[in-house]
């Protein structure tokens, strides 16, 4: 009797289904043009601060919205909102990232036909989020000074696929060790494409090149 063990791999197969969403999702973005953003990083790094910042720095000239997920509350959501924008609250109880079946439930109750931008904050992590397309056409990563610059060596997935690194909290560099140039070399080495952009929210120091790119993107989607 042949006894063979049949191997399935589900994570091949949700991986599989979850960029087949992905991708729809993009491609409905795309014809709406639409720029959709997806920004990921640790608890306390800098996301929402990042994305208030960035609403406040656009001002009237483009019409935003914001999908934030979290495990439980409405603390981040509640800020956002309070500037003004569409907002979109993503419980994910026990799960550690948003992925693509989340992300469309949430469009459904936004007025995509009346926006230019779409930001999901994704759920605090370097790990999970890195690993689940959303569908986005740009990935964010956030790393701040005080989380120190091995992180690239700790946790590569999320470096290596991420298009653009926002270096936060620079005016926590006189209280540490932390090494910009350290930490660019760190993530050239596994990603040779990516975008730097090192600044602090608390200042606003840096935030004009930050600016001056997610305004490129907005444009280029828009031609």
């Amino acid at each position: 009797m042949n006894r063979e063990i049949k191997l399935i791999n589900i994570k091949e197969e949700i991986l599989s289904e979850n960029k087949g969403l992905a991708d729809k999702i993009r491609e409905r973005f795309e014809k709406k043009k639409v720029f959709y953003l997806n920004i990921m990083g640790s608890p306390g790094s800098g996301k929402t601060s990042l994305i208030m910042k960035t609403i406040e720095a656009l001002g009237g000239r483009y019409r935003m919205a914001v999908i934030e997920a979290d495990i439980d509350s409405l603390v981040d959501s509640e800020k956002v909102a309070a500037l003004g924008v569409s907002t979109v609250q993503i419980h994910t109880g026990g799960f550690c990232h948003v992925d693509a079946n989340m992300v469309e439930k949430a469009i459904e109750s936004l007025p995509i036909d009346e926006l230019d931008l779409v930001i999901l904050e994704n759920v605090g992590n370097l790990v999970c989020p890195a690993e689940s397309d959303t569908g986005a056409f740009k990935n964010v990563a956030i790393l701040s000074v005080p989380e120190g610059d091995d992180k690239p060596l700790k946790y590569p997935l999320m470096f290596s696929l991420a298009d653009v690194l926002v270096i936060n909290k620079l005016d926590y560099l006189h209280m540490s060790d932390f090494s910009t140039q350290r930490v660019m070399k760190r993530v050239k080495a596994l990603n040779g494409g990516i975008h730097f952009f090192p600044l602090s929210c608390e200042t606003s120091d840096g935030l004009a090149p930050w600016i001056s790119w997610l305004e490129h993107e907005i444009s280029s989607i828009r031609a």
